[in-house]
């Protein structure tokens, strides 16, 4: 992609050109020593939405298995009788 760079003094003077151009053709560079970006709103949204938060992604994208769930009553390992407090 052929991105140029704005001077600041230019961007300045032409700062609708510079919105019009980061719009249609994508981000705009102003300035080459410190140099900052120009995007258009709709890219910006793209870019920053939230992701999905992961405890939320493993419920929702894990497979569904069947477990079978043993009975609390007595631990098989230890004999020992659990309560039903």
């Amino acid at each position: 992609m052929d991105q140029t760079v704005w001077k600041v003094s230019d961007a300045k003077s032409r700062l609708s050109e510079v919105l019009n151009q980061a719009r249609k053709r994508g981000p705009q560079i102003i300035g080459a020593r410190n140099p900052c970006v120009v995007v258009s709103q709709e890219e910006w949204n793209a870019r920053t939405a939230p992701s999905t938060p992961l405890g939320k992604f493993l419920v929702e994208e894990s497979p569904r298995v069947d477990l079978e769930i043993p009975d609390r009553g007595v631990s098989s390992r230890t004999g020992i009788q659990f309560s039903e407090d």
